[in-house]
C-alpha cells in the first residue's frame, strides 16, 4: 500500500542487487519527508541499506528482523 506519505516495497524473493536497486526507483518517485518501508529476505540486504542509507544520506528509521526477513523504514531526507 503506498500512501502520499509512504511507499512500501516488497522485495522478498529478490536477490541482491535488485532489493536495492527498486528501493533506489522509490526514492526517486518520492518527495523529502517521505518513508519508505522495504521488506526483503535477502542476505546481504541488511548490510546493503545500512550502506545505501549513509551513501545517500537518507535517515534508516528502523531496521526489523523476524527470522530472514528485514523491514526497513527509511525517512527520505533530500539527500539525492
Amino acid at each position: 500500500m503506498n500512501t502520499n506519505n509512504e511507499i512500501r516495497i516488497e522485495a522478498r524473493g529478490m536477490r541482491c542487487p535488485r532489493p536495492i536497486v527498486e528501493l533506489a526507483k522509490a526514492r526517486r518517485q518520492a518527495q523529502p519527508g517521505s518513508l519508505i518501508v522495504i521488506t526483503a529476505d535477502d542476505l546481504a540486504f541488511e548490510s546493503d541499506v545500512k550502506a545505501w542509507c549513509e551513501t545517500t544520506r537518507n535517515e534508516l528509521a528502523s531496521l526489523e528482523r523476524e527470522g530472514d526477513v528485514v523491514v526497513a523504514t527509511i525517512r527520505l531526507m533530500g539527500g539525492f
